[in-house]
């Protein structure tokens, strides 16, 4: 519990009881990883603990993913997996609840139930801040679904994470500040499953974010399915663009990184691009979406920019921020997608020189516009083609680390390292770094010289400060 300064408790962090041991298992993107550390903060406050070890588990929540088929039949396969071990929990005389809740609940419903009536409750992305009350209505109900869009907004009835939930962040820790999506890019499920874009008022982020780094957590990284559509309401009127809400989280001491993710080429203002430059913590790397390098595949994909526009973006912010990298995502083999469409994509990767990147074949979802296309790319095409994009992005990233050597990076640590006596940070470019040094630097910005590169990380050494190898604290 939190204490006052008369030394009495608030009831702002309840203390945990013993309702049983929730393992929370999440697939998909940074908003499912907020998602999952949200649904337990609420738990908590209805005294379940977390366990990292499904064998110990009263309750078991799947946060679901809709964006990829393989994502979705991955749920039922575990949810076959579940409904064994729950028949050996209920043989035993044992309690054993199985909940699915995220975009996959939003999409499908009784589908699920349908499926796999072993499952207790079906929750929707929009109303997990309902779940302790659902809970227990489905112990009477079971197979209860609630997937409605709710009239009140979630993020005012979930509770501010208290030490034991923000311990559990770590040192970095994903705060959502958006959700939903309106530009219907014909591919995605996020506008039906998230709803229209609404952002989180200014107040509340900041309270959730001074509520975590009282606990610990360095680094906050700010999330939306776009987020730099962010207009979020002031205390005093008016609304806060990304930007303006990256300033103030700035002026929070304890609070040494910002990132942001993920980006939508349109939404990129100026005010946003010359807050990279302004604003000492927040980080020179940015995610942005390209999804194809073929302005025919773009208008396909309702993308609202072409080729041109995205790398007059890319130019736009590299002439006010020079050493900024960018990742980004590509869908490979959308419908009608020739050789010389994928070699525009190719042609892109060249020409941006990303640091890292996430590619994706093409699966339709069910309900999207692109889902009723036709002309197929074939499968084995498909796959050829991401084979040698994947080999594209996998030599420019080479490139990029190789270019990290003998230099000195600012890096924060995050976690013990591979082996003991070893710790791994990231440098302000997103590179994974390992050290050999004391754990005690965990929470340290430190630092490091780049002394080997691999394919996905480097390693590096303590700087020489005052000539010896010893940890400079930054501060910022």
């Amino acid at each position: 519990m939190r204490q006052k300064q008369d030394g009495s408790s608030s009831n702002l962090y309840p203390q945990q009881g013993e309702a049983g041991r929730v393992f929370i298992k999440s697939y998909g993107c940074q908003m499912n990883v907020y998602d999952a550390d949200r649904i337990g903060d609420t738990l908590a406050v209805s005294g379940y603990v977390a366990t990292d070890h499904l064998a110990d588990a009263d309750l078991v929540i799947l946060n679901t993913c809709h964006i990829r088929e393989k994502a979705s039949e991955k749920v039922f396969s575990e949810l076959g997996r579940l409904r064994d071990l729950k028949e050996q929990r209920e043989m035993a005389g044992q309690g054993f609840r199985i909940v699915v809740a995220g975009c996959v609940a939003q999409a499908e419903g009784k589908e699920i139930l349908r499926r796999q009536p072993a499952v207790d409750l079906v929750i929707g992305s929009q109303n997990y801040h309902r779940l302790p009350d659902l809970l227990s209505r489905a112990e009477l109900f079971p197979g209860l679904v609630d997937n409605d869009f709710p009239v009140e907004d979630k993020f005012e009835h979930l509770p501010i994470p208290g030490p034991q939930r923000a311990a559990l962040r770590g040192v970095s820790a994903f705060v959502t500040v958006q959700e939903g999506c309106d530009k219907f890019c014909t591919f995605c499920v996020v506008p039906y499953t998230r709803g229209a874009e609404a952002s989180r008022p200014v107040q509340g982020i900041l309270q959730e974010i001074e509520a975590l780094v009282a606990f610990g957590v360095k680094e906050i990284v700010l999330t939306g399915q776009n987020v730099n559509a962010y207009s979020g309401a002031k205390v005093n009127g008016g609304f806060a663009s990304l930007a303006e809400l990256i300033n103030l989280i700035s002026n929070i001491k304890e609070v040494v990184r910002i990132r942001y993710t993920t980006s939508h080429p349109c939404d990129m203002q100026d005010d946003l691009i010359e807050a990279h430059r302004d604003i000492q913590k927040l980080m020179p790397n940015l995610h942005l979406p390209a999804q194809s390098g073929s302005d025919r595949i773009l208008a396909a994909m309702n993308r609202n920019h072409t080729r041109a526009d995205y790398l007059e973006t890319i130019k736009k912010i590299r002439r006010v921020i020079p050493n900024i990298t960018f990742t980004s995502d590509f869908i490979v083999g959308f419908p009608g997608e020739t050789e010389d469409d994928f070699a525009e994509t190719l042609s892109l990767v060249e020409t941006v020189e990303y640091s890292d990147a996430f590619c994706f074949i093409y699966s339709p979802r069910p309900g999207t516009p692109a889902a009723a296309l036709a002309d197929a790319v074939p499968e084995s095409v498909k796959k050829e083609r991401l084979s040698r994009l994947q080999s594209l992005l996998e030599a420019k990233k080479a490139k990029f680390n190789d270019a990290a050597l003998g230099e000195t990076f600012e890096v924060l640590f995050e976690k013990p390292g591979r082996h003991e006596d070893q710790i791994t940070g990231r440098s302000p470019f997103m590179h994974s770094v390992h050290v050999e040094a004391s754990l005690s630097l965990i929470g340290v910005i430190a630092d490091v010289e780049i002394i080997k590169c691999g394919s996905n990380s480097l390693h590096g050494r303590l700087a020489l400060v005052g000539g010896s190898r010893q940890p400079r604290e930054v501060n910022r």
